[in-house]
Order: C-alpha cells, then sequence, then structure tokens
C-alpha cells in the first residue's frame, strides 16, 4: 500500500511539474523512473532508499549518464 503511494506520487511529479520543466535529467532513466523502478523491484523501503540516494547525487558535480536500478 505504501509502495503504490510512492509510485503515485513518482508519476503524479513525472505528469505535473516534470512535464512542464525543461528537461535537466543527468542519468538515465530519470529520478522519477528510477524511483518507480526501484520501488516495484525492492518495495517502498529500500525502493526509496535507494531513490533518496540517486536524488542525492544529482548536483553539477555529480555523475551523469546510464545509472539503471541495481
Amino acid at each position: 500500500m505504501i509502495a503504490r503511494l510512492l509510485i503515485l506520487i513518482a508519476r503524479g511529479w513525472q505528469k505535473g511539474p516534470s512535464a512542464v520543466m525543461p528537461p535537466s535529467c543527468r542519468f538515465q532513466p530519470s529520478c522519477s523512473a528510477y524511483a518507480i523502478t526501484a520501488v516495484e523491484r525492492y518495495g517502498a523501503a529500500r525502493g526509496s532508499w535507494l531513490a533518496l540516494k540517486r536524488i542525492m547525487r544529482c548536483h553539477p558535480w555529480g555523475g551523469q549518464g546510464p545509472d539503471p536500478v541495481p
């Protein structure tokens, strides 16, 4: 149930603010798609942790390019 809520929030981000902002993702897939996949694959707790770690790496001095969910 919590996992579904987290996925709903990520999909809302994809359809709302992210859809009207210019593309600026440093990684492939985007952080929201990464979060959805991580929560689906690992559940709410571990998937959220992986998504949070990914979001924390998203800054000008962080990496870029392909970064699939482990």
